[in-house]
Order: C-alpha cells, then sequence, then structure tokens
C-alpha cells in the first residue's frame, strides 16, 4: 500500500502530525495500542485501516496527509510495515518511551497466543490433530492467494509492474534461495527507476518526529554492523542463540513488503537447516492468521519451536526480539531524512518497482512451499478454495476462515483423505 491508496481529506496542518512532540503520555500510548493488539485482525492493510480510523479519524493524533506519508515510507523499508507505523505513532505521540509502549502492546498479544500454540501443538499426534493441522496449512493457502490477488491489483496495474513482478518470480524460482529473493528486490528498483516514472512526485506535508539526524545514523549504522557482524560471531562463537537470533534478523532486515512476504525468508531461515519441520511451520503460519496483530510474531512459534537450544519460551523471545530490531532500526534510522527523500521522483519510482517485485516473491511463495506442501487432493483444494472465497467475496474474518479451514481438516481426517494423505 503506497500513500496514493489512501483516501485524501484535508489536512489543516499540512500534513505535520496534529499534536506537538510529548503531548502524549507511554501508558496512554500503551493502553491504545494493547486493545489494538487485541483486536486487530485481518493482516498489514487491515492494520493499516484500523490505525487510520484510531489515530487520523478517531484521535487526531496525526493529519491525514502525514498518515499516509508515514505508510509510504515503512511499505518502502525493510521490515514489518504496519508495526513501523505504529511504532512511529508512538514515538511522535510520547518519545522512544511510547515507540516502545506501541511495540509492546500491539505485539505481545498475539505473540503470546502463538507460543501457547506452538506447546499445543505437541498434543495434535492423532489423526485428528493431523487433521486440524492440515487444515490449517490450507488457510495458509487461502490467506497468501488473497494477498497475492490484493496487492497485485494495487501495486501491478500496468503492464511495467506486471512485468517487474513476474520478472521477480522467475528469478526466485531460478535461483530457489534467499539470493534470488534479494536480487529481485533490486532488480525491481532497478526497473522503476527505468519505467515506473509516470506518477509525479508528492506534495510538501510532513511530518516532525523527536529523531536527531545524530541518532537516525546511529541506528543505521547498527543495523549494518549487526546483519554483518552477526554471521561472524555466529562462526567465532559457535551458540544456539546467536544462530538463532541471527536467523531471524536476517529475515526481518530482508524482508520488503512486511507481512507475508516474509514466509519465504523465514522458511529458508529455519527449515532449510532442520530446525523446524515443512509441516509445523506452515501449521503455525496457518494458526497466526487466528490471531490479530503483526503477522512477525509467527517468530515468536517459530524460536518456541526449533530443535535446536534454546528453545521454548527463551527461544520464542530471540525470534520476536531478532526479527523486529532490524525494521525498527532502519525506521529510527531513515525519520530524520525521509521527507526531504520522499518528494523526489527517482525515489518514488523505486519505491513502485519494489513493491511490484514484492508481489512476485509473494506469488512465488504462494506455489512453494505454500500450495505444493498442503494441496495434496481435491477435497484439499476444494477447502482452500472455500477459503478464498470466504476471504474475498463475503469479506469473511480471517477468524472465521480460520475456523472453517481447521473443521475441514478435521473432517477430511475422518473420512480417510486430505490430511490423513499427509
Amino acid at each position: 500500500m503506497s500513500s496514493h491508496d489512501l483516501p485524501d481529506a484535508p489536512a489543516a496542518d499540512g500534513g505535520a502530525v496534529a499534536c506537538p512532540t510529548g503531548a502524549g503520555s507511554a501508558l496512554e500510548v500503551l493502553r491504545v495500542f494493547l486493545r489494538l493488539g487485541l483486536t486487530s485482525f485481518g493482516g498489514p492493510v487491515a492494520h493499516i485501516g484500523y490505525f487510520r480510523e484510531e489515530f487520523v479519524v478517531r484521535r487526531r493524533w496525526l493529519a491525514d496527509a502525514a498518515f499516509a506519508d508515514l505508510v509510504a515510507l515503512c511499505q518502502f523499508l525493510p521490515g514489518p510495515a504496519s508495526s513501523q507505523v505504529g511504532f512511529s505513532i508512538g514515538l511522535a505521540r510520547a518519545g522512544f518511551g511510547g515507540a516502545l509502549a506501541a511495540w509492546t502492546g500491539f505485539t505481545l498479544p498475539s505473540a503470546i497466543a502463538l507460543v501457547l500454540f506452538a506447546y499445543a501443538a505437541d498434543a495434535l499426534a492423532g489423526p485428528l490433530g493431523r487433521g486440524l493441522i492440515h487444515g490449517l496449512k490450507l488457510v495458509a493457502v487461502a490467506i497468501v492467494a488473497q494477498a497475492v490477488w490484493g496487492m497485485a491489483r494495487t501495486l501491478c496495474p500496468d503492464r511495467e509492474r506486471a512485468s517487474i513482478a513476474l520478472v521477480a518470480v522467475l528469478m526466485i524460482v531460478g535461483l530457489n534461495s534467499s539470493v534470488g529473493q534479494i536480487g529481485a528486490i533490486v532488480m525491481g528498483g532497478v526497473a522503476g527507476l527505468w519505467l515506473c516514472r509516470q506518477a509525479p512526485p508528492s506534495g510538501s506535508t510532513h511530518m516532525t518526529m523527536p529523531v536527531s539526524r545524530a541518532a537516525g545514523l546511529t541506528c543505521l549504522a547498527a543495523f549494518f554492523v549487526l546483519l554483518v557482524g552477526l554471521p561472524l560471531l555466529r562462526q567465532a562463537w559457535p551458540s544456539g542463540g546467536i544462530a538463532l537470533f541471527d536467523a531471524f534478523y536476517r529475515s526481518g532486515a530482508l524482508v520488503f513488503g512486511g507481512g507475508h512476504v516474509v514466509l519465504p525468508l523465514l522458511r529458508e531461515a529455519v527449515v532449510a537447516p532442520g530446525w523446524v519441520s515443512d509441516d509445523a511451520f506452515l501449521a503455525g503460519y496457518g494458526a497466526a492468521q487466528a490471531v490479530p496483530g503483526p503477522l512477525f510474531t509467527f517468530a515468536a512459534y517459530l524460536g518456541a519451536v526449533v530443535t535446536t537450544e534454546p528453545h521454548g519460551v527463551v527461544g520464542a523471545i530471540i525470534g520476536l526480539v531478532g526479527i523486529f530490531v532490524p525494521g525498527l532500526l532502519v525506521l529510527v534510522g531513515a525519520l530524520p531524512f525521509w521527507d526531504g527523500f520522499r518528494q523526489r521522483a527517482d525515489a518514488q519510482a523505486i519505491m513502485r518497482g519494489v513493491n511490484a517485485a514484492v508481489v512476485g516473491i509473494l506469488v512465488a511463495a504462494l506455489y512453494s512451499p505454500v500450495w505444493s506442501s498442503a494441496v495434496l487432493t481435491p477435497r484439499d483444494f476444494a477447502l482452500a478454495l472455500v477459503g478464498f472465497v470466504l476471504l474475498t467475496v463475503w469479506k469473511a474474518p480471517p477468524l472465521v476462515v480460520v475456523a472453517v479451514g481447521a473443521l475441514g481438516g478435521v473432517a477430511l481426517a475422518a473420512l480417510g483423505s486430505g490430511a490423513g494423505s499427509d
């Protein structure tokens, strides 16, 4: 989603933050975001809608134009876009204490729920338990298919961007590794700079954030030092905790578009080395659709179920912190410089190309591992199609689709098909 996807509304203050920095308290921010963390179902795009209603329309913490620009920045940066938007709103409202409160309130409810699911998953070893897990895997098919459908319509509306998405799919299928995903993002930016200059630069709205240029540069330096240094530290000092933190940090640092796009990177990080099975990975991904809040809390589940030490609650904490830290570091690093950068036509062209490449990454992820690991029989296909139609045509809440998929998976197991062929 870019700033052009949001409804236009008059901004009496020219797009600046509606309230002065520090106008609220961290406790106030925590209270508001905890409620959102308990009720914001529907994924990153839906979260943006919740945030706009809460902070632009209802509470007037931000002007509409300022909110739109913030969404554009967070879509462009690596990391979880909706969590970055929430972190920025908390930062503007109550400084760094407010930013931490916003992240905590929005993130912890879903993280705790997914860790509890990880512990309960051991009890799902029988036929009906396997059917339930298979049903959750089919929910993942429907959810990712809906994301592909919606993002393609928004981010690839012309033949240039559709072609960028197609090339991204070919690169990922051909290289079949995280190198292909990174290469596709780079290709999208370069191609966007060349092919996607049609739209004029955005206006002169701005935001004021309590982040100095020195603090921003420090955060950017920390982002790159950790990205380069963690693999070196992992080799010099073998440790399960360092290896786990490095894997999740790299996933959070290299994912553009947030949300479902993190799926292939996380799979490469934890399934490829044998830390998590494909079945457990996709079952957790399906369960992540049943909880509110950011999809990146899927990392807490993965940290809890990895076969290496540490796992359990300690692994969940490492996974959760590891996947969120890079996106928040690069966000704080970019905020002091964003106002000038976003007005350049070449920057906006790059953003359009990167977003198109993100669609291609998601298409490739829909095929493998989501579809290829879950849709094994015609009945599986039918159940996944039911979930897709519920989401796209009936606009059913994801929680309803999860319930239908889980019950459908149990029914297929009882009929001796579907999950029983796993």
